[in-house]
């Protein structure tokens, strides 16, 4: 069973920063891609940013320039750096880890932007 843990979110004002961390643990194994999703009220699921082995990170159109996914210290961790955030990006932010030929999600963390 893989487990993940995102923290980070919160309300922010429009132009504000905040910074996402996912960990995850359990089996997993020959890992080749972890990122985040997001899904505003309403809306379908988007991938919001992600790291593939052997690729360059890919970013949603919508953020690119202003978010930023980097990979931690610890094995299996991940950020996501939000810069010059928009109402538009307000939503429940998932990370996610692909294990062999199983995808997983944690249970997400809430991101409000507002004034």
């Amino acid at each position: 069973q893989v487990q993940l843990v995102e923290s980070g979110g919160g309300l922010v004002q429009p132009g504000g920063s905040l910074t996402l961390s996912c960990a995850a643990s359990g089996s997993i194994f020959a890992s080749n891609a972890m990122g985040w999703h997001r899904q505003a009220p309403g809306k379908q699921r988007e991938l919001v940013a992600a790291m593939i082995s052997g690729s360059n990170p890919v970013y949603n159109d919508s953020v690119k320039g202003r978010f930023t996914i980097s990979r931690g210290n610890a094995k299996n961790t991940a950020y996501l750096q939000m810069n010059a955030l928009k109402p538009e990006d307000t939503g429940m932010y998932y990370c996610y880890i692909e294990s062999g030929y199983d995808e997983y999600s944690g249970q997400g963390t809430q991101v409000t932007v507002s004034s």
